[in-house]
């Protein structure tokens, strides 16, 4: 047996005894369950840094009776609908557990992932960038997976974008290379020619759009969804920013101010009716239908479908001074005023109606949403809620234990909110995330929080993570907790 100490910049140490053909990645893991730390980096005297975990400890120079240093490295968890993955930037392993057919399993292609830059995900695939530029993708092909046809084109990657079933990298030299289901945005092949200075991207379901060097938009994917932008094509220029909704249509502010819409005109992709009062547009936000711009002014147009947020006339005179908005997916917004009060319209039973709680929605300093329910964190550190009662429209059984609240994450159907203290409270669905009882004694000192659409995992100060909801969308690590 082999005799190696490892301590941490604190001083706390352990020595640890492994076979003498033990590998890097067998001292790690050991050294991670027996110092309690997640994410270890271990690094030599000399400050030779350990990356490769598949060396032997005798090829990576490590002796009977050798000391390491252990840095606990900051983790990032990326997640696709009922997926996470942790990793760390910069480092050699991704930790990816949950529903099997939504990116869970990353055994295959483990052996890539050296110096992680950056993890993206669509609805059930998820892709990393490595130092060098390249990509490794893993999860259901169908939804951008798999990029084996198109490895020898990603070289130089700076940032990917993922639509629902399909991912678009931008490269350094600003053209883009599309993978996933070529008719929801993963075939640009009929565009190629036209992306090039490509400065940012942005996407429906089901298409993309790029805004270019020179202001101008190129879109690819469903055309129906917001990949033809033929119509309004000579009207997109000088395009400073997209937003879309998830239906299909996209919302392009220009440097003047207007905007100029198209895709699904049912859910937002035909702005004529409010075209006139569209000046001076500082930002849009969207539901799943319909789209809400904040004017210079502080005053709301609205458009889309009347039913998810489209019709804003009932409030009009309200949306005085409005500072951001928040929405549900399905059909509601809400906006904070200067004064730090809110006004909800929308789809009534999904946070549109926020009446029963106007007279405790006073210095909100933020919002955040579930599918159907609001969840607002006052300047006092406490917590109102609205909407669907069953998706976290309803806090009063945690109302006390709500105080100092820093911030909240959300899966479409339950609210966690972190603590000062770093611990947790949670309501809305159980099964989604809402019930945290069975960990709530493991929640202490929690840093972040991420979310799927059924299950949370937290991230603790010593780099350890907790989860719970829905076990098969992320809700149950037991599988990998030896490696994070």
């Amino acid at each position: 047996m082999l005799q190696v100490t490892v301590l941490l910049p604190s001083g706390c140490c352990e020595t640890l005894s492994l076979p003498e053909f033990s590998t890097v990645g067998d001292l790690k893991l050991l050294a991670q369950r027996s110092l309690r730390r997640g994410f270890l980096q271990l690094v030599t005297m000399d400050g030779h840094v350990l990356t490769n975990l598949m060396d032997s400890l005798h090829a990576a120079g490590v002796q009977e009776g050798a000391h390491l240093m252990a840095v606990v490295q900051e983790a990032k968890v990326a997640s696709s609908r009922t997926a996470f993955a942790l990793w760390c930037y910069g480092g050699n392993q991704v930790v990816a557990w949950g529903n099997p057919g939504a990116g869970s399993d990353c055994a295959a292609v483990q052996d890539q992932l050296r110096n992680v830059q950056q993890v993206q995900a669509t609805a059930l695939a998820f892709a990393a960038i490595l130092a060098h530029g390249s990509v490794v993708t893993w999860g259901n092909p169908f939804y951008g997976g798999d990029c084996s046809a198109f490895q020898d084109q990603l070289r130089n990657v700076q940032q990917i974008h993922a639509a629902e079933y399909a991912f678009a990298a931008i490269l350094a030299d600003g053209s883009v290379v599309a993978w996933g289901d070529p008719r929801t945005g993963g075939d640009c092949s009929s565009v190629q020619d036209q992306l090039t200075n490509v400065q940012q991207i942005q996407a429906t379901t089901c298409a993309f759009a790029a805004i270019l060097a020179d202001g101008s938009v190129v879109t690819w994917g469903n055309p129906e969804e917001g990949g033809d932008c033929s119509g309004v094509e000579d009207q997109l220029r000088n395009v400073q920013q997209i937003q879309a909704t998830a239906y299909g249509a996209f919302a392009a502010i220009l440097a003047n101010g207007s905007v100029v819409a198209w895709g699904h005109p049912e859910y937002g992709g035909d702005c004529s009716a409010v075209e006139d009062q569209l000046r001076n547009v500082q930002q849009i936000q969207s539901t799943s239908g319909a789209f809400a711009a904040i004017l210079a002014d502080g005053s709301v147009v609205t458009w889309g479908n009347p039913e998810e947020g489209g019709d804003c006339s009932g409030v009009e005179d309200q949306l005085r001074n409005v500072q951001q908005i928040q929405a549900t997916a399905y059909g509601a917004f809400a906006a904070i005023l200067a004064n730090g009060s809110v006004v909800a319209w929308g789809d009534r039973d999904r946070g549109g109606d926020c009446y029963a709680v106007q007279t405790h929605l006073q210095k909100v300093k933020q919002i955040q949403a579930t599918d159907e329910a609001f969840a607002a964190i006052l300047a006092d550190g406490s917590v109102v809620a609205w909407g669907n009662s069953d998706r976290g429209g309803a806090c009063s059984a945690v109302q006390d234990q709500l105080r100092n609240v820093q911030q909240i994450q959300a899966t479409t159907g339950a609210f966690a909110a972190i603590l000062a203290d770093g611990s947790v409270v949670t309501w809305g669905r159980p099964d989604y995330g809402g019930d945290c009882s069975a960990v709530q004694d493991q929640l202490r000192n929690v840093q972040q929080i991420q979310a799927t659409t059924g299950a949370f995992a937290a991230i603790l100060a010593d780099g350890s993570v907790v989860t719970w909801g829905r076990p098969d969308y992320g809700g149950d690590c037991s599988a990998v907790q030896d490696q994070l």
